[in-house]
């Protein structure tokens, strides 16, 4: 297979004009024994790295499952790179790369025969292309695939996805049973994939990997996306995180009524506080009082994340040491 041209791009820049790679509108897909998903509509862009986000039977498998035409939806509108991959399955396969969640190879077979095996089935690339991912996930080629590791597994089904210059690349939790070292590695790989104009639509639970290379994130509930944002919007409308330890007591009452204050818990001598906008209110009424311990740091993604699925909180008034107080535990 000839290597895909690709566009000339800056360093720090990403490729993200034209039409949309991945379109859904209004896709639902419903399972007897319940599950699936509802009304799913998402767009990504050229160059885009998309990460899609969720707890486990969330949904994220069922919708790569349909980006892939591996099964069908009851309804919505499905199109890669503009075709319909039921009509058009065989041009939309030949120009993507896809690993899934539950991995499953020819285990007799070394990493070796299966990936040169593979090559040919797609008229390419070369096998010294190949050797160079190999070896830049540090991939033992010449066992065979059953005496691996499910790390080493997981390297031999990234690299038969990586290996033929895919446009688009459809990663169902990538990073599973990969070390650090290597889960580094991909996710330079991605990053630098990305800048040459590839589209990754990034399924996974683990928050950090997403923030690491994503531009946006889709979080995905129950069946249904409850959000889509760029991850430096979400660190934009973050909250602050504040701990504080005074030598006397605190009175809930001294923080609640500042501005910005999304919430309060108080025990004895300590605070914790989320608070919006700018620390200098906090700050004042601190300067009244007799501090010995001081912290403050904005959340991670995963933070950010969890704040999607939480239960509404009280209002700011509340604190632990009033429930002490009343009795609850």
């Amino acid at each position: 297979m000839r290597a895909r041209p690709r566009p000339a791009v800056a360093a720090g820049a990403r490729r993200t004009v034209g039409p949309p790679v991945v379109e859904m509108e209004k896709v639902s897909k419903r399972y007897r024994g319940g599950g699936g998903i509802e009304d799913v509509t998402l767009e990504v862009g050229p160059g885009e790295v998309f990460g899609f986000l969720g707890p486990n039977g969330a949904g994220k498998t069922t919708t790569i499952r349909l980006l892939l035409d591996l099964i069908r939806p009851d309804r919505g509108t499905i199109r890669l790179f503009g075709l319909d991959p039921r009509r058009d399955g065989v041009a939309v396969r030949r120009r993507l790369g896809y690993l899934p969640g539950d991995l499953v190879l020819y285990d007799r077979l070394s990493a070796r025969e299966l990936l040169s095996h593979f090559a040919h089935l797609r008229k390419g690339p070369s096998w010294e292309a190949i050797a160079s991912l190999c070896e830049r996930f540090d991939l033992e080629v010449d066992r065979p695939i059953r005496s691996l590791s499910k790390g080493n597994r997981q390297k031999v089904g990234l690299v038969q996805a990586l290996m033929g210059m895919p446009e688009l690349l459809l990663l169902d939790e990538p990073t599973s049973g990969l070390d650090p070292i290597v889960q580094h590695e991909l996710h330079s790989s991605l990053r630098q994939l990305a800048l040459e104009g590839t589209t990754v639509f990034l399924s996974s639970h683990v928050l950090s990997e997403v923030e690491q290379v994503a531009d946006r994130v889709g979080m995905i509930r129950a069946g249904r996306v409850a959000a889509v944002e760029r991850v430096d919007e979400l660190r934009s409308r973050s909250v602050h995180l504040v701990d504080v330890r005074t030598a006397a007591p605190i009175d809930p009452a001294a923080f609640s009524a500042l501005p910005g204050v999304a919430r309060l818990d108080v025990v004895d001598h300590s605070a914790h506080l989320e608070i919006a906008g700018s620390l200098g209110p906090l700050i004042g009424e601190l300067a009244g009082m007799e501090v010995t311990e001081l912290s403050v740091r904005e959340p991670d993604l995963e933070e950010i994340f969890l704040s999607f699925y939480a239960r509404p909180r009280a209002a700011p008034t509340g604190s632990r040491r009033e429930e002490h107080d009343r009795g609850r535990p």
